[in-house]
């Protein structure tokens, strides 16, 4: 499971350099696709599930991501992006055009909502982590100063 998230970090790294993240930034950026793919992997030990893991992966990442984006005063897509890439579902869309290509309608079907699910799954977890960051953010300018 460490090797694996190793990977993912590696993986988030690689798509860290493409999108042009330098110094500290893309350590941290790296370092929350290796979080996030480790919460995937221990989620999905205990359910069985893959949009459920996925879910809770995204959760992971998008919290990560919001509080290293205010220690260095950057954008939260800085490191959210690089973070999520590694669970991007991929290869269910592979696989998903694969069997309806080869005519295996109810195979097709059956990863195309899976994958749709698991993409959901992703959108909606960073939309929530998001919204309640920005409640949490107004209610500490109304209260707190």
């Amino acid at each position: 499971m460490i090797l694996n998230s190793l990977y993912a970090l590696l993986c988030s790294l690689g798509f860290g350099i493409l999108f042009s993240i330098r110094g500290k930034k893309l350590f941290f950026a790296s370092l929350g696709g290796g979080i996030g793919w480790y919460f995937y992997l221990l989620s999905n030990k205990y359910t069985h599930s893959i949009v459920f893991s996925l879910f809770i992966a995204t959760i992971s990442i998008s919290i990560y991501s919001e509080i290293v984006a205010r220690i260095f005063k950057a954008p939260v897509t800085t490191f959210l992006v690089s973070a999520l890439l590694p669970l991007v579902p991929g290869a269910g869309m592979y696989y998903t055009m694969y069997e309806s290509i080869i005519g295996n309608a109810t195979k097709s079907l059956s990863l195309g909502i899976e994958t749709i699910l698991s993409a959901g799954a992703i959108a909606v977890a960073t939309m929530i982590v998001s919204s309640v960051t920005k409640v949490i953010i107004v209610i500490k300018k109304k209260f707190i100063s």
